[in-house]
């Protein structure tokens, strides 16, 4: 999994109407970048829905809320339509980026392995470095704790 310090590589994905969404064309801003499994399972959409309501302190402080999942973006679509999302998500249909922030790991559920996206969360800086991470993460009060280190770190 990248670490604090890393500089992330230029990456560009589709987002919910496929358009092309490039890290260069949005450094220079705070962004926070999660990865989470699917698309309309329950963990996911509270998350969703969490940044949703926090986006405008997220927007206060400069950043810009990305989700990214394997989903495509006509899945995304559909579920920010379903659940009222404000919040952009990108489709890694391929698992490239996934795989680049090494979070598309082996998961076991119910004595089954598989492979899957481990809930992750990065913040990355206006110079495009990683200036924060959250790793097998727990969807209940995340978002207050991505928005608390956001401020901390701008301080």
């Amino acid at each position: 999994m990248l670490e604090v310090g890393t500089t992330v590589p230029d990456f560009c994905l589709s987002n919910q109407d496929e358009e092309e969404i490039c890290l260069r064309d949005i450094k220079g801003r705070w962004i926070v970048l999660y990865f989470y499994p699917k698309d309309n399972t329950p963990g996911c959409t509270t998350e969703a829905c969490d940044f949703t309501a926090a986006l405008p302190d997220f927007e206060g402080l400069d950043a810009i809320v990305l989700g990214i999942s394997p989903d495509s973006p006509e899945k995304h679509r559909k579920f920010i339509e379903k659940k009222e999302l404000k919040i952009t998500l990108l489709a890694d249909e391929d698992k490239e980026l996934c795989n680049l922030f090494g979070v598309w790991q082996l998961k076991k559920f119910m004595g089954k392995e598989y492979m899957g996206v481990v809930r992750s969360t990065f913040i990355i800086d206006p110079d495009g470095k990683i200036a924060a991470v959250w790793s097998k993460v727990r969807v209940k009060g995340h978002v207050d704790a991505v928005k608390e280190k956001l401020e901390e770190l701008q301080d």
